[in-house]
């Protein structure tokens, strides 16, 4: 089915399991495909995305899967063949997100376009730039280390104008920077640490530009062109994560989601929490947990802390400031969670009695002592 046309040199069409872009001119191409396909070139007609496999528990791609990483040419030839497409003008990317999910961004400066195709899954693989790797290239093969999970971001990009082949490469870096960004943006946690996630460790990325005419020189944050691929890429991450993953700026807004990173679970926090607290009250928070978690102020305060104890981690503050700060932010949470602002300072006082340290474990022991110390008031003396 055909998508849409854009500036009369591409035609987007989706098919079963398999979104494409097929250049009707001439085009400047450069792409992560691992096929002999990828790298920088100038005589594509096509770039594709296909859906290889469920997101989890599909073992009967295996040899599908398989071949896409061990035998990516015969895995172009598969996939073209079977879609009617010339292997040999075909550039690849594969993933297990739905092609259904994908969105298309259409961004237009004067003569400039920029089209982008993204189709995106960060719930199982999601990671950030420096986390444990999860194999090693030895002898032309891979060995596995931990076993990856599946996820996966795609970005296609179609621009109007010919790029100098520099030019192509600070594409892919805008383009890069602005998936990160809706990342940052989105809180999404890395799978394989405790910080926030960059990409995925299966990212892949495919730009053609249209060749003639005189080519662009710059696609930097400062010129035109890089800010039109910022903001064609963010927008149609964040639509494609929405639709894939049911990840929203307001879905996001849960005290709970910014605390995953952390390996916090909805049980073991609930637990944690209501552990301290006297039968009434524990059974009365057990009942309205989300609303708890979910209130703006008291996700505020629980982004508050999580952003401050990245600020230690890297340097920015100093460690001996670690005990104010972090017990100072937690009765925020306590503050929130109870209505009394006026008791802040009751709260961190409490907060105080025990050590604080930066490992997942203290910051959540820490957080689910706030939410008791806060529910734990939030009727009382009514």
């Amino acid at each position: 089915m055909l998508l849409g046309t854009y500036y009369n040199g591409v035609a987007i069409h989706r098919a079963e399991k398999i979104i494409y872009a097929h250049l009707l001119t001439p085009h400047r191409v450069i792409s992560t495909c691992r096929s002999s396909a990828g790298g920088l070139r100038d005589d594509l007609e096509y770039l594709y995305n296909h859906q290889s496999c469920e997101p989890s528990g599909h073992n009967l791609s295996d040899e599908l899967h398989h071949m896409a990483v061990h035998h990516p040419d015969v895995y172009r030839e598969r996939i073209a063949a079977r879609h009617g497409l010339p292997a040999e003008r075909c550039t690849t990317m594969g993933t297990a997100a739905n092609m259904q999910a994908a969105a298309i961004v259409h961004e237009a400066f004067r003569d400039l376009e920029v089209v982008a195709i993204c189709t995106g899954g960060v719930e199982t693989n999601a990671g950030r730039a420096g986390d444990p790797a999860s194999y090693h290239e030895e002898g032309g093969d891979y060995v596995m280390l931990p076993a990856p999970h599946a996820g996966t971001i795609v970005i296609l990009l179609c621009i109007s104008r010919e790029l100098a082949p520099g030019t192509m490469v600070e594409a892919v870096t805008m383009a890069t920077e602005a998936k990160t960004a809706t990342l940052q943006e989105l809180s999404i946690p890395s799978c394989y640490s405790d910080g926030l996630a960059t990409g995925t460790g299966t990212d892949q990325i495919g730009i053609a530009a249209r060749l003639g005419g005189i080519p662009l020189r710059g696609a930097q944050k400062h010129t035109k062109l890089g800010e039109l691929i910022g903001r064609a890429v963010q927008a149609a991450l964040r639509q494609t994560l929405a639709r894939q993953n049911g990840l929203t700026p307001v879905g996001q807004s849960r005290s709970l989601a910014l605390l995953r990173r952390l390996g916090a679970r909805e049980a073991g926090l609930s637990e944690a929490i209501r552990a301290h607290l006297g039968p009434d009250d524990a059974a009365l928070l057990g009942r309205n947990l989300h609303v708890v978690l979910n209130d703006p102020p008291t996700v505020a305060a629980v982004a508050a802390l999580l952003h401050l104890r990245d600020q230690f981690l890297w340097g920015v503050l100093p460690a001996s400031c670690l005990p104010e700060v972090l017990t100072g932010y937690a009765a925020q949470i306590a503050a929130a969670v109870a209505g009394r602002p006026q008791r802040l300072s009751a709260y961190q006082e409490a907060l105080a009695v025990a050590p604080v340290a930066l490992t997942p474990e203290a910051v959540l022991d820490l957080v689910a002592r706030a939410f008791t110390l806060g529910f734990g008031e939030k009727w009382a003396h009514m």
